[in-house]
C-alpha cells in the first residue's frame, strides 16, 4: 500500500514538474489596469453625407488627428487635410458604389468589436508587464479600400477591418493580382490580434536594426520577434503568430530537423547575398527547392530562428525577456541555444 501511494506522488509531482516548466515563463496580469477600446472611425466615417462635409469633416478631424490626416493623405489618397479642395476628391469617394459596398460589407462583419478589443487588452497587458513605462496607444477601425492593414503613427495603431473580412469574402478574388491568395486567406477576424501585435512589435518595439548582414543575423532578429509575441499571446496558436496554415506549421513540425539541415549543408547561415537568403524569409506560397509537390512552408528562416530563440531561453532560464529583446548578438544565442534538432 505503502508503495502505490509512493508511486502515486511521484507521478503527480512527475506531473507537477512537467507542468511547471511548460508554463515557468507565463505571467499574471490580472492586476493591471488596462481595458483596450477600439475607436470606430469607420463607422464615424459611415455617417458622413457627402452634401455637408463642410460641417462635419472638421469635427471628425479634430477628434481623431493625427490618424485623420494620416487617412485621407496616406491611406484615402484624397489630398492634403491641410487645404478643403480635398473635399471634392472626398465626395467622389464616398459615393462611389464599390466604395459604398464595401462598407456595408465591413459594418456587417463588423458590428462591434468587442472579442477583438478583449484579445487586444490581454496582449498589450503582457506588454505593460514587461514594459510598465510604455504607453500604450489608442486603435482606431477603419477602411482603406485595401490600401493597408495595420498602419501605426503617432500615438495610434490603426485596424483596416476591411482587410480582415475573411478569407471567403466576396472582394478578395477580385484582388488576386495585387493580394494574392496566399496573403488573403489570412484576412480572417482572427487575425487582427496577431496582426495588430506583430506590427506593434517589429514597428514600435523592436524596429529592424540597420546592421543586421548574415542569414542568421536575420534569422535571430525575427525568432525574437516571434518570441516576444509567444510571451504576449501565450493563448495564441503558433501558426497564427507566423501566419502559417496549420498544415504548413505541421510540416516545419515536422522537417524541423531537415529544414535547418538544408541550411547548414548549404552555407546559409552567414550568407550576406539578401537575394539568396529572401526566399527563406519572406511571404510566399511555399519555399522552393525544399520539400515535394510545393508542400514545403514559407518564412523557414522565420521558423528556424524561433526555434532557436527557444532553445536558448529554456536552456538559459536566468535570461529574462527584457534582456533577450535587447541582445543584438545572434552569434551567441545560437551558440548558447544547443540547437541541434532531431
Amino acid at each position: 500500500m505503502v508503495r502505490v501511494i509512493q508511486i502515486c506522488l511521484f507521478f503527480i509531482a512527475g506531473l507537477f514538474l512537467i507542468s511547471a516548466c511548460k508554463n515557468e515563463r507565463k505571467v499574471d496580469v490580472s492586476a493591471i489596469k488596462l481595458d483596450i477600446k477600439v475607436e470606430r472611425f469607420d463607422k464615424d466615417f459611415a455617417s458622413i453625407s457627402p452634401r455637408n462635409l463642410a460641417t462635419q469633416i472638421p469635427l471628425l478631424q479634430e477628434r481623431y488627428d493625427p490618424f485623420f490626416s494620416d487617412y485621407m493623405q496616406n491611406m484615402l489618397s484624397v489630398g492634403n487635410t491641410a487645404d478643403t479642395n480635398y473635399y471634392s476628391n472626398l465626395r467622389t469617394v464616398i459615393n462611389n458604389p464599390d466604395y459604398n459596398a464595401l462598407k456595408a460589407e465591413v459594418l456587417k462583419t463588423f458590428p462591434d468589436l468587442g472579442d477583438t478589443e478583449k484579445k487586444l487588452t490581454q496582449a498589450f497587458k503582457h506588454v505593460k508587464y514587461y514594459y510598465p513605462e510604455k504607453k500604450i496607444p489608442k486603435f482606431i477601425s477603419f477602411l482603406s479600400g485595401f490600401a493597408v492593414q495595420v498602419p501605426i503613427g503617432n500615438n495610434y495603431v490603426g485596424i483596416g477591418l476591411d482587410m480582415f473580412l475573411g478569407a471567403d469574402s466576396k472582394f478578395y478574388p477580385a484582388l488576386r493580382q495585387s493580394i494574392p491568395l496566399y496573403i488573403s486567406r489570412k484576412f480572417t477576424p482572427e487575425n487582427i490580434t496577431p496582426r495588430v501585435m506583430e506590427t506593434y512589435t517589429r514597428e514600435e518595439l523592436f524596429p529592424e536594426p540597420d546592421n543586421l548582414k548574415t542569414f542568421l543575423d536575420r534569422m535571430i532578429y525575427n525568432g525574437k520577434i516571434l518570441y516576444f509575441m509567444d510571451a504576449t499571446m501565450p493563448e495564441i496558436a503558433d501558426s497564427s503568430k507566423i501566419g502559417y496554415t496549420s498544415a504548413q506549421m505541421e510540416w516545419c513540425k515536422g522537417y524541423e530537423a531537415g529544414i535547418w539541415g538544408f541550411f547548414l549543408e548549404n552555407n546559409l547561415l552567414y550568407e550576406t547575398d539578401y537575394m539568396k537568403i529572401q526566399k527563406y524569409l519572406t511571404e510566399a506560397p511555399f519555399t522552393p527547392g525544399i520539400g515535394e509537390k510545393n508542400d514545403s512552408a514559407p518564412k523557414l528562416g522565420i521558423f528556424s530562428g524561433w526555434q532557436v530563440v527557444k532553445n536558448y531561453m529554456d536552456e538559459n532560464k536566468e535570461v529574462t525577456l527584457q534582456e533577450l529583446m535587447a541582445d543584438t548578438d545572434y552569434q551567441k544565442i545560437l551558440t548558447r541555444s544547443r540547437y541541434k534538432p532531431k
